[in-house]
């Protein structure tokens, strides 16, 4: 059957195909640590009562109709009155735009800006602009992200491909490492984005900087969260942030999400969007729209929701410390944001104990899960080398009483390899 150029290219999820590897094996009776999903167990993590109140009185006051395609006015209100309350960022009502999550936003941004061979910068690992790039023809600029940095992308890295770039992508707290861009990181990434645009003529498209800051209300210990408009005012007109409820209030299935930035690009994204319809639902819309304006409730529920996925990541870390203490090839760098932790198994080049050689990273991911019962993602997932060694952990459905028993099976798995056969 001949399809789409397009349809024969695209490149499925690696994480939904590991998923069905995982949820076969469960199907099959084995007890799996999965620390694969980017989700939440709402046994574990419920969404805020008084927005889940919220949702539910909205469908008894029959919020069933369409939304406006923009988001309704309340909502986009209390997104701006929100901003400007928790981060000191002044938009207005044409300034925000409403969708069903992240997702439908950031391709609606790549939509409005990206042509045929257009080039995106972006560092791997990350979360799908290798995807979004190859959805919208765009030209793929990959700058490999490393350990030292904590995998985030600098200026250096960067400059020598502004030259004619349309977009940078940047996401912190950043998906899939859990660790943040630097004050001084992000502001030399901003000083070289204004430099690039000085530098073009007038009629010439500028350099544009996608900032998605999904988990930048889940920061931990010391760390801060920095944004490109609050530096530098003059990256207003360059930015465009992707934000959403989806993280900040484990509300992933709830599908309300927000972009902001230059009218001109907000009004553009809309317009495509209102033919695809990736509306947030009315419902979700309302109770969001009163939610935000709780600023008690919410303070309360970040509170208590940062301490126990902190407190989750910590424990992990901590074990993960512990395994590299005794001898075994592993590393973690210490949780920063998010829910993630981003973790080494230097593995490769092992024995089993049946003689079997892990020759490749897929074979130490198949190892993990088949002898250690863990489950997690490999950085390959998100664009970086097959042969990457480091892996993304994700707590969202992760039990406190049941990381000691994935520490000590991973300990025995690891014991079973050697470096001779």
């Amino acid at each position: 059957m001949q399809l789409s150029h397009l349809a024969e290219t695209l490149i499925g999820s690696e994480i939904v195909k590991l998923g069905g590897d995982i949820r076969e094996k469960i199907r099959q009776g084995e007890k799996i640590y999965n620390f694969t999903v980017g989700d939440f167990d709402p046994a574990i993590f419920p969404i805020p009562k008084g927005l889940e109140d919220g949702i539910i009185d909205a469908y008894r006051h029959h919020f069933t109709n369409y939304p406006l395609a923009e988001g309704n006015l309340d909502l986009r209100q209390s997104i701006a009155a929100f901003l400007k309350e928790r981060e000191g960022l002044t938009y207005g009502l044409d300034e925000i735009l409403v969708a069903s999550g992240g997702r439908p936003l950031i391709y609606a941004l790549f939509r409005t800006l990206i042509d045929e061979g257009d080039k995106v910068v972006y560092a791997v690992p990350s979360w799908n602009n290798n995807h979004y790039t190859h959805l919208n023809w765009g030209e793929h600029v990959v700058i490999e992200a490393h350990a030292e940095n904590n995998f985030m992308p600098t200026a250096e890295a960067i400059r020598p491909h502004v030259k004619d770039a349309t977009l940078i992508c940047l996401c912190s707290p950043q998906n899939p490492t859990g660790t943040t861009i630097s004050r001084k990181d992000l502001s030399a990434i901003c000083e070289l984005v204004m430099e690039e645009n000085t530098r073009r003529k007038e009629g010439e498209k500028k350099l544009f900087l996608l900032y998605d800051q999904m988990y930048w209300q889940l920061t931990y210990g010391e760390i801060r969260h920095y944004d490109p408009v609050s530096l530098y005012p003059a990256m207003r007109q360059y930015t465009i942030y992707i934000d959403a409820i989806s993280k900040v209030f484990a509300a992933t299935g709830v599908r309300v999400g927000w972009s902001f930035g230059p009218a001109e690009i907000i009004g553009k994204m809309k317009a495509i969007l209102t033919h695809i319809g990736a509306w947030a639902p009315m419902a979700e819309q309302k109770a969001t729209a009163a939610f935000l304006l709780e600023k008690n409730k919410i303070d309360e529920y970040l509170q208590t929701f940062r301490s126990a996925v902190s407190d989750r990541l910590q424990r992990i870390h901590a074990g993960l410390q512990q395994l590299k203490k005794e001898g075994f090839r592993v590393d973690v760098l210490a949780p920063e944001a998010a829910i993630y932790l981003t973790i080494k198994m230097d593995l490769a080049g092992l024995h089993t104990k049946n003689g079997k050689t892990l020759k490749e990273q897929t074979d130490v991911t198949s190892y993990l899960l088949n002898e250690a019962k863990l489950a997690v993602v490999p950085f390959s997932a998100f664009g970086a080398s097959k042969s990457s060694p480091w892996y993304r952990l994700s707590v969202g459905t992760c039990r406190v009483e049941e990381i000691g028993e994935m520490i000590d099976k991973l300990r025995e798995a690891m014991k079973q390899l050697s470096s001779d056969l």
